[in-house]
């Protein structure tokens, strides 16, 4: 990008180019995602912004910082989950998606490729409907349901044609036979193998080195071994022209072409590139390949007919693996940990939030959480009314009794009110407002429906038995009411004036009754 700073739309460009490419050097993609997000932030589009930082996070997983973006992740995922950004939302899932793969949670793995998928509709782009499907599948691989994932792979796969998305069929391709050969259904993956290639010879597509690989270790699987040296000799060659989309690849590409020699009986080739292999795992620290190394060395030992060496190997093969399961255990823990404190964290704050949006002495919601509601309520819903009820001779029930039976006066009036609003209108809600002033919202409410529901909580408050809290004392609330529509437009400062005069007005005309606007319902 040469620093150049973009636009809103050529951001938007370069950001959509990054999240539907298969990108070859992470590292690059990663430092770019940084400017994007840089650019983002000066443009002050949060939008954007969250976009370039998710595209950091999935370059992050690609070069190993899988613990370090777990929070990026989950944190855009709940942005575009509050603001209504389905698209953004699926691509976060998806990302998720990948870290619990890596981190070797299955289940979580699938859990995630669901909502991802769940999250298509359309506004989502042709290479999600594809892309997200056929990591479902993927998911469901994972997890052995084979057969699930095969439907899904279908179904991605007759988007893909009927969209012509050649080269992702492709990908999607190498990804189903890669899952085939390690159930062990190895007719299965030499089919979709060979659907892999006359996809590509038929719209001129040269296969990569990670997708000859592929084809490699399932031509070895089934025996092919002329066909599959052929296939690494290729395979390799092109990784050493440049495609370069991991450094360790070329190791894992010597093993598999190791492999196909030995079964030709070219054991002497087959030893050197066994040993190509294990300089360079040595070399990158590949303690996985080293593992498979072992094994190979034992099979290689085997057929020279040295059962000896073959066993010495074997020995070591197992002591190296179970070696190789602990430290992956170790490395699943700790990534796992860092999911789930960022998962925690993510709850700790929304537990905080709602702690900042509730009445400690109630349990009611608050003004906060009235004012965070009404901005939305007041302009969508014409039909909304509001009241506020206020308990009448509050001070006298303090100064008579005392502050304790006045707290548990408050309690039980706003029980009483919480339960005959959600009785009437299940989708309002009570805030405490201060003091014994309490706010009743009920949207989709007329104003001559909600002064009988308002009347009936009245009643309900007046004719409870107060004995065991008051001793006799009296308790009854006075409610004003106004609805949204009396301002134009619509206004909560007005509409909650509006309501407050009603609520003076049954103050004055002797307590214990609903007025709302210009009727009065007289106490019983």
């Amino acid at each position: 990008m040469g620093g150049s700073a973009l636009d809103a739309e050529a951001l938007s460009a370069a950001l959509l180019a990054m999240e539907e490419e298969f990108i070859s050097d992470a590292a690059a993609a990663l430092a770019a995602a940084v400017e994007l997000e840089q650019q983002a932030t000066a443009l002050g589009d949060d939008g954007l912004v969250m976009r370039a930082r998710l595209c950091r996070a999935r370059m992050g997983v690609r070069i190993g910082e899988i613990t370090e973006v777990a929070r990026v992740i989950y944190d855009v995922q709940q942005w575009a989950a509050e603001h209504g950004e389905r698209r953004l939302e699926a691509r976060a899932y998806a990302a998720g998606a990948t870290i619990h793969q890596y981190s070797g949670d299955a289940a979580k793995m699938l859990e995630h490729s669901v909502s991802a998928v769940e999250l298509l509709d359309e506004t989502a782009t042709v290479f999600m409907q594809v892309w997200h499907r056929a990591r479902l599948g993927d998911a469901l691989a994972e997890t052995g349901a084979m057969d699930a994932a095969r439907l899904r792979y279908r179904q991605a796969e007759e988007i893909a044609r009927k969209t012509q998305q050649w080269e992702l069929l492709g990908i999607l391709f190498n990804n189903w036979a890669s899952y085939e050969h390690e159930c062990g259904d190895l007719v299965r993956a030499r089919e979709v193998i060979g659907r892999m290639i006359a996809n590509a010879d038929a719209h001129g597509l040269a296969l990569d080195p990670p997708t000859l690989h592929t084809v490699g270790e399932v031509q070895t699987a089934n025996g092919e071994y002329a066909a599959a040296e052929q296939t690494m000799l290729t395979c390799i060659t092109r990784y050493e022209a440049g495609f370069v989309e991991h450094v360790g690849d070329l190791a894992y590409y010597q093993l598999t072409l190791a492999q196909a020699r030995r079964g030709l009986g070219d054991l002497v080739r087959a030893q050197e590139s066994l040993d190509a292999c294990r300089e360079l795992g040595a070399e990158l620290g590949l303690h996985a390949l080293l593992v498979q190394v072992h094994k190979e060395q034992a099979d290689l030992h085997a057929a020279r007919g040295d059962n000896a060496a073959a066993f010495a190997e074997l020995k070591v093969f197992f002591a190296a693996r179970e070696g190789l399961r602990s430290r992956e255990r170790e490395a699943q823990a700790q990534a796992r940990q860092a999911m789930f404190e960022t998962t925690e964290a993510r709850e700790q704050a929304e537990r905080f939030r709602e702690q900042a949006r509730r009445d400690p002495l109630t349990g009611l919601h608050n003004r906060r959480y009235a004012d965070e509601e009404l901005l939305t309520l007041i302009t969508q819903d014409p039909e909304l009314t509001l009241a506020i009820a206020d308990i009448d001779h509050f001070k006298r029930i303090n100064d008579q009794l005392s502050h304790d039976t006045g707290d548990q006066v408050l309690i039980q009036v706003a029980h009483l009110l919480n339960i005959g609003l959600t009785a009437a209108v299940p989708h309002g809600f009570v805030a405490r407002l201060g003091g014994e002033e309490f706010l009743l919202a009920l949207p989709a409410t007329p104003l001559t429906t909600a002064t009988t529901i308002l009347d009936d909580i009245r009643q309900a408050i007046g004719g409870h038995d107060w004995h065991d809290i008051t001793g006799g004392l009296p308790v009854t609330v006075s409610i004003g009411a106004a609805t949204a529509d009396e301002t134009s437009p619509p206004n909560q400062t007005a509409t909650l004036a509006a309501a407050d005069r009603n609520l003076y007005a049954a103050k004055r005309d002797g307590r214990n009754r609903v007025i709302a606007g210009t009727q009065s319902e007289n106490p019983v």
